[in-house]
């Protein structure tokens, strides 16, 4: 497929949809207590956020999400939101794998402790993890089931269907309670996923359970959108529109300082994202890195350091 045109800079409307979410989080959700043992503002049902991408990449302007996130893996937070979908998709369930695309944050989560807490060795994720559940879903039968192959081949031969659908979620590894051990160091959070073909073009629905607005969302924004774009490169549709709706949307009261300051900074156009010609040409999937991803007229508003994040 050719590459798909967002529009020029000049043309593109400032987007406040995220702001949107922070503040209604603050002015309508409850105050209640947490396992991380930090507080939250919480907001059920919270509502969708709807991005075309012709008007911009969502890569929010709030604060900067382009600096380094790591010495020893120098990629910056766009980058590693990505590396870690594609890591997902492909099955990457330990911190080793997740490395080798290019993410490293899932390492205060891959300790011996929380893992030996699961009856995981040290730096499995578990196999109720994403990767597990999008690569390698156990079924009744006794094999596996790759959910993104068999997507993308549904979507090749019917692309009018309604049931191009996908679930991180598997009960059987994610559900506690007397004589009942979690196998998944977190609950998967994110990817409940409703893929649509209308008129030739891609709509990706992303339906996530629990959000952290301030640190976790931004990311998820970032790489479920560049997921849109490597689909519809594979299946030879243009990317259109990304939807992102959140059940528990919160922000931790730690975190409270840091939302009231990105609320004070004026709106600002999304960027512009691309994929390289070789990444263009790509029909598999599962070949996506990174690297096939290039963000181009970013103006963001300065970082803001050390945003906690409960773990």
């Amino acid at each position: 497929m050719s590459q798909f045109a967002m529009k020029p800079v000049s043309e593109r409307t400032p987007d406040t949809q995220y702001r949107d979410l922070l503040r209604r989080i603050l002015e309508q959700g409850i105050r209640t207590n947490t396992q991380q043992e930090t507080d939250a503002i919480t907001l059920m049902g919270a509502g969708s956020m709807h991005f075309k991408l012709e008007n911009g990449f969502p890569i929010i302007t709030e604060r900067n999400m382009s600096p380094k996130t790591s010495p020893t893996l120098p990629v910056t937070i766009w980058q590693q939101a990505i590396a870690e979908i594609l890591g997902f998709i492909n099955g990457a369930r330990t911190l080793k794998q997740l490395e080798d695309f290019g993410c490293s944050w899932w390492a205060p989560w891959g300790t011996e402790a929380k893992c030996k807490k699961r009856g995981l060795e040290t730096g499995d994720l578990g196999p109720g993890s994403y990767g597990a559940a999008f690569h390698d879903f156990p079924t009744s039968e006794g094999g596996t089931f790759n959910q993104f192959k068999n997507i993308v081949e549904q979507i090749r031969e019917f692309p009018h269907l309604r049931t191009h659908f996908i679930t991180p979620w598997i009960p059987q590894y994610t559900i506690r309670g007397t004589g009942k051990q979690q196998k998944v160091v977190v609950a998967p959070c994110h990817g409940w996923i409703h893929l649509r073909v209308l008129n030739n073009k891609l709509t990706l629905h992303m339906m996530q359970r629990s959000g952290d607005v301030p640190v976790g969302i931004p990311a998820n924004m970032a790489q479920y959108a560049a997921l849109l774009m490597a689909i519809a490169a594979a299946t030879g549709l243009e990317p259109y529109e990304y939807i992102h709706t959140i059940s528990d949307a919160h922000i931790y009261v730690d975190q409270i300082p840091a939302v009231e300051e990105m609320l004070k900074r004026e709106p600002r156009v999304f960027p512009t994202m691309t994929l390289s010609p070789e990444g263009l040409a790509k029909k598999d999937l599962f070949e996506f890195r990174k690297d096939d991803f290039t963000l181009s007229d970013y103006n963001p508003h300065p970082g803001i350091k050390a945003i906690p994040v409960a773990i």
